[in-house]
């Protein structure tokens, strides 16, 4: 019984592996394929915006789509179609050509299946993580580090490819990575583990447009209400925005201008996700008896503005990547601690719907980001735009020093029973 329970929590975690390494691996092989084949950062930036606002747009929009569809079923059919999207990017040059206009269609169809197939993944962690009888920040904790872990391993292993062999057959390997996402789900995972309907009133249940909205404004109006999350999300967006910028153009950029090869930006990446992975396993551990604000703090203030002003001071790749190292060490400490106070706040029937909200609002910079960095470039040049992006982050990442309303991350509430016309049965608030 014991080994079936951690089944599902081992198949989702592995899903999800398997899909960010292929994710992470396309990251750095898109970016350098326009780089290298248009010498444009602004294109490079216009690709990584095509990917990203359809992504961000579903996160946001799609938490009802979960819902009625089902995490379970939703996250096996955006893995296919997200395989389909990807790899006809490789197979469309090698064969016919190419041009930049279809490319950006196609990483906009990937973005977009890949933002209900993350979302559908991410809610379906609670109930995964109670069939197995661990404490939510572990379970949000071993998520996280799964991420970090896959993004650790794809950044470097992509630039090798990249260097020796081709982008468009690294983006052949995320393809089937989509395949196999799916085929763990579907072996692994019980439908059980995703979240049913809530029993909210109002048309939501409704098959309509109407209830789609109702839905939808659910989710929006929890958020609102809740400062702290909104908090959260407002943080998250600023430092995505940067985040996006310095993957998709800044860091390539800086790169090729420090040693023209993919493979020092492979290493750039690694070392961060090297860091993130050690940081994941120490913080997963310790933080249950560590003060959550004060751990979340310091961390984001380390994961940030040092290694950028380090890219914009050194034209030297040791430096740097020492220092993304250490701030990958803070960074594998965020998360674990952002999930375990995300599935504390949100009831489970409403979690597609809220978490979607936070997601859409803390993922909105990313398509902007990737605009910013090549606009920055172009128009400031590298060094400068680097100084700007450093002292942007620095700036938000003082706000849970500073403003009260995150002091609320120290309390641990029991999470909110889920609204029902009879009294709940105790296994259906661990397994809907």
């Amino acid at each position: 019984m014991a080994d079936r329970s951690w089944r599902g929590l081992v198949g989702l975690l592995t899903a999800e592996g398997v899909s960010i390494l292929g994710s992470r691996m396309s990251m750095l092989a898109i970016p350098w394929f326009v780089l290298v084949t248009t010498g444009s950062a602004t294109r490079t930036g216009v690709v990584a915006f095509a990917e990203m606002a359809p992504y961000v747009l579903v996160q946001g929009l799609g938490g009802p789509l979960v819902d009625r569809v089902g995490a379970w079923r939703l996250s096996v059919a955006t893995d296919l179609a997200a395989a389909v999207a990807v790899a006809l990017v490789p197979l469309l040059h090698l064969t016919v050509g190419l041009s930049f206009a279809p490319l950006c269609a196609l990483v906009a169809v990937a973005g977009a299946v890949r933002g209900a197939g993350d979302t559908s993944r991410y809610v379906m962690v609670p109930g995964v993580t109670e069939r197995a009888g661990a404490p939510m920040e572990r379970g949000a904790g071993l998520s996280d580090g799964v991420n970090r872990l896959a993004g650790m391993v794809g950044a470097p292993l992509a630039g090798v490819l990249v260097a020796f062999w081709s982008a468009p057959a690294v983006l052949v390997v995320d393809a089937a990575t989509f395949v196999v996402s799916a085929l763990l789900v579907v072996t692994l995972v019980p439908r059980s583990a995703a979240p049913g309907r809530g029993a909210s009133s109002g048309p939501d249940d409704e098959p309509s447009v109407r209830g789609y909205l109702h839905g939808l404004s659910e989710g929006f109006r929890h958020l609102a209400g809740d400062r702290l999350l909104l908090g959260i999300a407002t943080l998250v967006l600023v430092t995505n925005l940067v985040d996006q910028a310095v993957a998709s153009v800044l860091a390539p950029v800086w790169a090729q201008d420090v040693t023209g090869s993919p493979v020092t930006l492979g290493l750039l990446f690694g070392a961060l996700g090297a860091g993130a992975v050690l940081g994941n396993v120490v913080f997963t551990w310790i933080s249950p008896r560590l003060s959550r604000r004060r751990t979340f703090a310091w961390c984001f203030l380390v994961a940030g503005a040092p290694r950028l002003l380090a890219m914009a001071a050194f034209a030297s790749p040791v430096p740097v990547v020492a220092l993304s190292f250490l701030a990958g060490v803070g960074a594998g400490g965020i998360n674990p601690i952002l999930g375990a106070v995300e599935y504390e706040r949100v009831p489970r029937h409403l979690q597609a719907r809220v978490l979607g909200a936070v997601g859409a609002l803390a993922f909105a910079g990313i398509p902007v980001g990737a605009l910013a960095g090549g606009l920055g470039v172009a128009h400031l040049g590298l060094r400068p735009a680097l100084v700007v992006a450093g002292l942007v982050y620095l700036l938000a990442t003082l706000a849970p020093f500073v403003l009260p309303v995150w002091r609320q991350m120290e309390r641990a509430p029991a999470p909110p029973a889920e609204p029902s016309s009879e009294p709940a049965q105790p296994s259906e608030t661990v397994v809907r």
